[in-house]
Order: structure tokens, then sequence, then C-alpha cells
């Protein structure tokens, strides 16, 4: 897939984040991102949108990140979403991955390994 095809959906309540988590996006060469600050938002922006990449926090205001992925998946069973989170105990990550999230990163995010996460969900 082509960088420009790239499209990518941030979801996180705090506009900090969101604007980091953008910012390392378009230092990588990509440009369509989304944002979006709680999980209800997110399910009803992908439904729309059909993000390539989703990008989700685990604690928000409305609606969960575990609970949105599980909304997502039911929707588009070959989404591919990140967890990105600061919460990042075994119990999260299981939860996230049983969801059917296809990786979990831990905040502060490493842009190294961001990098290496999107390789690899996107290859």
């Amino acid at each position: 897939m082509d960088m420009k095809d790239a499209k990518f959906l941030i979801c996180d309540d705090s506009i900090l984040a969101r604007k980091n988590l953008s910012a390392l996006l378009r230092s990588f060469g990509y440009e369509n991102i989304i944002e979006v600050s709680n999980g209800q938002d997110a399910v009803n922006v992908y439904m729309h949108e059909h993000p390539t990449v989703a990008l989700l926090d685990i604690v928000m205001p409305v609606k969960d990140g575990i609970t949105a992925t599980k909304e997502i998946m039911a929707y588009d069973p070959k989404a591919k979403i990140i967890i990105v989170s600061s919460v990042g105990t075994q119990t999260n990550l299981r939860e996230a991955i049983k969801a059917g999230a296809k990786d979990f990163i831990q905040k502060p995010i490493d842009q190294t390994l961001l990098e290496q996460v999107l390789e690899h969900v996107m290859g």
C-alpha cells in the first residue's frame, strides 16, 4: 500500500496524546489522519471512513477502547486495530488481543516501536 493511500484513525481522550501520535504518523510520511476523543466516535467514524489502521486508547469516556475494538471487529473482522495505552497491564493486553487488536503499544510511545508495529500490522 502506498503511504498516501493509508488512512489512520486515532482515538484518545487526551488531545495531547492525539497530537503526538498524529505528529509521529506524519513524520513517517502518512497524511490521512482522523482524530476522535472517545470509543463511540471511533466506532462511528470507523464505519464511515474504513481506515487502514485504528489506534485506540483503552481508558476513555463514553466507550472504552476494548469495547470499541469488539464493536469494530464485529463490523469488520479484518480491521487492523492497535491499542495505544498507558495502562499496559497483562490483563489489558490479553483483553485487547482477545477483542481483536493486532498489537499493543505502551505510552509514552517509542517512535521506532510504533514504526515496527505499523510495518507488521500493515504488511
